[in-house]
């Protein structure tokens, strides 16, 4: 049972590529999430992407134990073969404006507004968290704050006014495709009457700080 969940965007070569990693830890109410990694680049070859990607799910802490879950939705398709020949086994996530979701193997296609749901309802219930000391953690806070969702009255189906259509989704996109998965994954079961230890460091070179408490709004 996987504990850790890598959720990759991939953007045009002129755009940014995100990368969040999130820990998944058992608790009596439903599983929390810690945000233990936030990455995004630009310009950088998709080999190179790759590489990088492999690296971080062959490290001690993440081989065997960790998910990708890839946008395939643009650009991904490609990158997606490529992870493949490399070894890995990526979820591959094809996002659409419908209503229903359907997969055929580790090909998936699903609603933006399921992924959505899903982050939307970890942040209000404060089941996701993210280090204060994260460089790029008030980068990610701006970019759900900023979030907007629209329904096109005449489809009744979902827009969203910053989802990849700014330049700067991309953190927000990773996080949902982890979280989202996440959450579909089977889930560890809480050892009632014992109360879990705080979360030690996994990923190597990271410290973890404070968290922070202040409650998220989309």
């Amino acid at each position: 049972m996987v504990k850790f969940f890598v959720g990759l965007d991939l953007g045009q070569v002129s755009d940014y590529t995100a990368l969040t990693i999130l820990e998944r830890l058992p608790d009596k109410k439903g599983s929390i999430y810690h945000i233990r990694r936030l990455e995004r680049t630009r310009g950088a070859s998709y080999p190179d992407i790759v590489q990088k990607v492999l690296a971080i799910m062959r490290s001690p802490s993440m081989a065997g134990n960790a998910s990708l879950i890839v946008d395939q939705t643009g650009v991904g398709a490609p990158v997606v073969d490529l992870l493949k020949k490399a070894g890995l086994k990526p979820i591959a996530v094809s996002i659409h404006g419908g209503d229903n979701t359907s997969h055929d193997g580790d090909s998936w296609r699903t609603p933006k507004r399921d992924l959505v749901g899903v982050l939307q309802v970890l942040l209000q219930t404060g089941r996701l968290k993210v280090a204060q000391k994260l460089k790029l953690g008030p980068t990610l806070q701006t970019e759900m704050l900023n979030f907007r969702q629209k329904i096109d009255p005449t489809t009744a189906h979902d827009s969203y006014s910053s989802w990849r259509e700014s330049d700067h989704d991309d953190l927000v996109l990773s996080a949902a495709l982890a979280c989202w998965w996440g959450e579909r994954a089977p889930k560890p079961q809480p050892m009632l009457g014992l109360i879990p230890r705080p979360a030690e460091p996994c990923i190597p070179r990271y410290r973890m700080g404070s968290y922070n408490r202040m409650p998220w709004r989309i």
